[in-house]
Parts: C-alpha cells; structure tokens; sequence
C-alpha cells in the first residue's frame, strides 16, 4: 500500500508534508487529530437517509467512519487519482462512489445532498479559492443541509499581522505547500458570509506530531510503526522534525477548529 500512496514518486525534500507522514505510516493526518473529527462526524449526525459529499477524503480515515453510519448515499471528490483509488478499495454499492475533481468544482448537482464535510483542505487554499468551495459546499446542499470543516486555526482572534504572516511562512516552507490557516472567528466569518448559519464549534491543539496525540490517533501499534519509520528513513526524518520544530515554536498560536454550518435557505 505504502508504493500506492500519493506523491510516492516524489523525494522526501521536495514531498508535501501530509504525504511524507503517510509514506511513514501516519494514517491519521487531520490538525485536530480523531478526536476532533469524530466530534464534527457527531455534529454533523448522518443518518441513513442522508446523502453526504466529502471533499478531499485523502487516506479515507473518515469516510470509512461515515460509511459505517451507513448513509443513503456517499459520494468522494477527490483531486488526487492515487488516493482516490485508495478510497475506492472501502465503496461497495451503486449509491457509493469516488470521482476525481476539485471542490470548487464538484460536479454534483443542485441541492443534491444532505450533508457536506471536509478536512484540512481549506487550510491550503488562497481567500479567493476558500470561498469558491464554500459557495460550492452551499450549492449542493439541499435546504436544511449540515456543513462541516476540520481545520487548522490561529490564535488569538486579535493575533498581529506580522505574527500570522511569520506563521504562514513557517508553515508553508516546511510543509512544503501554502498554508493559510484563518483565526477562529474568520473561519466562523467565511462560513456566515456563504451564507450558513454556524451552529456548533469545537476546538483542539495542534499536536499532530505529539507523542501523545500520535498514541491516541494511530494507536500503540501504529505509533510505533511510525517512530520505527521515522528512525530508519534520515531524509524523511529530517523533514518530520522540520514540521515539529514550527509546530511547536507556534504552540500557543496554533490550534484546530471544527465548525457545523447549516444552509437554511436558498440564496
């Protein structure tokens, strides 16, 4: 599986951060790690009759938790082929599917669906880019429809310019793809300003790579696996600990946040 990976052809310098932790066998690779996507699958409550649409299922660690509530129907855009035929090992049935887009272009119809979600994919995306996939998280659900995100957050509110601008760098240089995390309440503004009526937030540290939080995610097993990974692999490595270093330089600025948004109308 690990030679199916996305950006498997890759170097381990020039790799996406995501992705270099999957090659070490990282599954869990969310900001606010399991726990806080469990807490955004609760808000968002699929039940059998709803049609749910994720955008960028990456792994398909939460799809497979979706899909185990049994949905009427599941449907993945994912931009990736590499990890959409990953997801598409987990599909059985004509009402599940994976197809290849982006999510300011879906390609799902009108009012389709009943719930939307997606996971650190925000994050990665200019103002212009975020609003362009919010609009399209609102065009496809039908009225009364439940939106949720799972994104990496700054604080305070009122953090100084210069301060997530630093951030934004740090990030972005060794991840090694642009990261623009918003503040709490600018995720809450974005959602209101699509036209969604915010009605449950949970927040968590950002410990993705804390020994604790990598116990809790993967399990002892899986963390062991990837700290073995870790040790073997000195270019891989090197970037691992790249990423923690700005991680937790920026602890007490960096953070996770989910929200639930509803559409309550049709614009």
């Amino acid at each position: 599986m690990q030679d199916a990976l996305p950006g498997a052809h890759l170097r381990a310098e020039t790799m996406p951060g995501h992705w270099v932790l999957a090659k070490l066998g990282k599954r869990v690779l969310r900001p606010g790690g399991l726990g806080l996507t469990k807490q955004m699958l609760a808000g968002l409550n699929v039940q059998p009759a709803d049609r749910v649409v994720e955008f960028a299922p990456g792994l398909g660690i939460t799809a497979r938790l979706t899909l185990g509530r049994r949905p009427a129907a599941y449907t993945a855009v994912e931009r990736d082929e590499t990890a959409a035929d990953l997801l598409r090992r987990w599909l059985t049935g004509p009402t599940q599917r994976c197809q290849t887009g982006s999510a300011d272009r879906s390609g799902v119809p009108d009012g389709a669906a009943t719930v939307v979600y997606g996971e650190a994919m925000l994050t990665m995306q200019t103002t212009e880019t975020k609003r362009r996939i919010l609009s399209e998280a609102y065009r496809i659900l039908e009225p009364g429809g439940r939106y949720g995100i799972h994104e990496l957050s700054l604080s305070p509110d009122d953090i100084p310019d210069t301060i997530k601008h630093e951030i934004e760098q740090a990030l972005s240089h060794s991840i090694r793809v642009g990261a623009r995390p918003l503040t709490c309440a600018e995720w809450r503004e974005e959602l209101t300003r699509a036209g969604f009526e915010v009605c449950e937030e949970h927040r968590a540290p950002m410990h993705l790579l804390e020994p604790m939080r990598l116990v809790r995610d993967e399990g002892w097993f899986g963390a062991m696996r990837f700290l073995m990974n870790v040790v073997r692999d000195a270019p891989a490595r090197k970037r691992v600990l790249q990423m923690r270093s700005v991680f937790r330089r920026y602890e007490a600025n960096l953070g996770a946040i989910s929200l639930i948004g509803v559409k309550t109308s049709d614009r």
